[in-house]
C-alpha cells in the first residue's frame, strides 16, 4: 500500500514542530501575562452540542463520527432508502469532531459552573476539524489558540483582547490590521435599508465581501430579492465608512445603532489606537458569519498578504443558555496558527531553529569509548545539558554526518588518548575550532 494522508491534513517534522511551538509558546505567554487559565476539552463532542451553533454552512462542515460497532443496525432504513442524509444522520452518528473551541468552552462552563468563579478567563490551544475544501492557508485539521472571558459584560475585555492580538503579532514580527465591527451596527444598517427580516442572510452575504467584493455582494442581494434601493443604501454606507458623519447619523436613527456606537467609542477609550503597534480600525464590511456573535466582532489580517484572516472573535451574550446556564455573557478571540505559520515561513520570521535540542554529541572510536562517553553524557544530562552519544564506534565521517544533519553546535571526540587523560576533544561545529576539555570545563562551556 502506498502511504498517504487524508486531504487537508499534514505531517510535521522536528523543525516544523519547533517552529509551531515558537508560535504556541508566544501566544501562551501573552495569554498567561493577562491572567488567562488553560483548559482542554475532548476532540469529540455530542452532535447535539455542535449542531445549530455555526449556521447551516457550519453544520455541513462538521465531521460526523459514525456510531460504534455495527452502525447500520439501528439506522433509519427509510431515510437511507430515500437517500435523505439529514433525516438518517441521528440514527448513524451521535458524535462529531469539534468545529471550534468556543462551543466546547460553553459546554465546559455549564458542566463546571459550581467550581468556576466568574468572570472566568480561559485559554485553549488544541486542534479543530472542518470538512472544508483544502486550499492555501486552509486545512481540514488545524490548531486554534483561543482566549475567552465568560461572566462579564464589561467592554474592558474587548479592549484587552485587542491588546493581546497586538502584543502577540508584534512579538512574532508580523504587521497586521485589527478590524472591529458590531453586530448591532449591522442590525442598524439592515434597519436603515428596510431589510430587518433578512438580517441573517444579509450578514452571510456581507461576510463574503473580502472574497467576492462589491459585485459579489450585489449578486447575493439580488438572489435574496432585496430591492435595489435597499442594496444601494447599504453600499453607500459601506463606501462612506464608519467614521463618516452621515454614516453615524444614519446608524444612530435606531436604538441598537446608538448602543453600538457607544460601545465602539468605549472600546477605543479603553484601547486607544495610538497605543497599539498595529492598525486598529472599525470596518462596516466585517460580519463574521457565525450566528452566536451578538456584539463586538474582531478580525485580524495581514494587509500585504492574501492569506486571509489570521484570527477573529467577538462578543456573545448567552452562548451557555443552550446548556441551561442562563445569562452568562462572554467575549473571545482565536488565532489561526496554521496561517500564521505559513505567513511567518514566507517572510522568514522564525528564529534560527535546530532539529535537535542536543548541544553536544560524543563520538567514540571503539567499544571502551562508549562506556566512558555514556558516563559523561549522564553527568551532563543530570545538570540539564542536552547531550547524547553516537550508539556505536564507527567511522568519524559517518558520525560527523549525523551531527551535521541535526545541526549540533559541538561534538566530543573520544579515543584512547582522551580516556587516559580524562578529557574529550571538543570541536565547535560552527568555527571549526577544536580543544581538549575536562568534564568541569565542558559543563562550564555548555551550561
Amino acid at each position: 500500500m502506498k502511504p498517504s494522508l487524508p486531504k487537508g491534513t499534514r505531517d510535521f517534522g522536528p523543525v516544523q514542530v519547533r517552529k509551531r511551538n515558537h508560535i504556541f509558546d508566544t501566544i501562551r505567554s501573552v495569554f498567561e501575562l493577562y491572567g488567562y487559565q488553560p483548559i482542554e476539552t475532548p476532540a469529540m463532542e455530542k452532535l447535539e452540542t455542535l449542531m445549530g451553533k455555526y449556521g447551516d454552512e457550519g453544520d455541513q462542515l462538521l465531521f460526523k463520527v459514525l456510531n460504534n460497532g455495527d452502525f447500520l443496525a439501528k439506522a433509519d432504513t427509510a431515510a437511507l432508502s430515500e437517500k435523505d442524509s439529514k433525516k438518517a444522520l441521528p440514527s448513524l452518528s451521535k458524535r462529531g469532531l469539534r468545529y471550534d473551541l468556543t462551543v466546547p468552552f460553553a459546554r465546559f462552563l455549564s458542566m463546571n459552573r459550581g467550581e468556576i468563579g466568574l468572570p472566568f478567563k480561559r485559554y485553549q490551544i488544541q486542534a479543530v476539524w472542518r470538512a472544508d475544501r483544502p486550499q492555501k492557508g486552509r486545512f481540514q485539521e488545524f490548531y486554534q489558540c483561543d482566549a475567552d472571558v465568560a461572566g462579564s459584560d464589561s467592554l474592558i475585555y474587548e479592549a484587552e483582547l485587542i491588546e493581546i492580538y497586538d502584543r502577540v503579532f508584534s512579538q512574532l514580527g508580523l504587521k497586521v490590521k485589527i478590524r472591529i465591527n458590531h453586530r448591532k451596527l449591522l442590525q442598524a444598517i439592515a434597519g436603515y435599508a428596510g431589510i430587518e427580516d433578512q438580517f441573517a442572510p444579509f450578514t452571510t452575504a456581507l461576510d463574503k465581501w473580502d472574497k467576492t467584493g462589491e459585485e459579489g455582494f450585489i449578486s447575493d442581494m439580488k438572489k435574496l430579492e432585496v430591492p435595489e434601493k435597499s442594496t444601494a443604501a447599504i453600499l453607500q454606507l459601506l463606501k462612506d465608512g464608519f467614521d463618516h458623519p452621515q454614516t453615524k447619523s444614519k446608524i444612530a436613527q435606531t436604538e441598537v445603532g446608538q448602543q453600538a456606537l457607544k460601545e465602539i467609542q468605549r472600546i477605543f477609550e479603553f484601547c486607544p489606537a495610538a497605543d497599539l503597534n498595529n492598525e486598529l480600525t472599525t470596518d462596516l464590511t466585517l460580519a463574521r458569519g457565525l450566528s452566536y456573535y451578538t456584539g463586538t466582532i474582531i478580525e485580524v489580517e495581514a494587509p500585504e498578504s492574501d492569506m486571509g484572516s489570521l484570527g477573529g472573535g467577538g462578543r456573545y451574550d448567552d452562548l451557555t443558555g443552550i446548556f441551561d446556564f442562563k445569562g452568562v455573557s462572554g467575549v473571545g478571540i482565536s488565532f489561526g496558527a496554521e496561517r500564521i505559520y505559513d505567513l511567518m515561513e514566507e517572510a522568514e520570521l522564525f528564529p534560527k531553529i535546530r532539529t535537535a535540542s542536543t548541544k553536544i554529541l560524543f563520538m567514540p572510536f571503539e567499544e571502551a569509548d562508549l562506556v566512558f562517553s555514556k558516563k559523561w553524557v549522564k553527568q551532563l544530562i543530570d545538570r540539564g545539558i542536552p547531550a547524547e552519544v553516537y550508539p556505536e564506534p564507527t567511522r568519524l565521517k559517518k558520525q560527523f554526518k549525523y551531527a551535521d544533519k541535526l545541526e549540533l553546535p559541538f561534538v566530543a571526540i573520544v579515543g584512547e588518548r582522551e580516556r587516559t587523560a580524562e578529557v574529550v576533544a571538543v570541536k565547535n561545529q560552527e568555527t571549526g575550532e577544536q580543544k581538549d576539555y575536562s568534564l568541569a570545563e565542558l559543563i562550564e562551556l555548555l551550561d
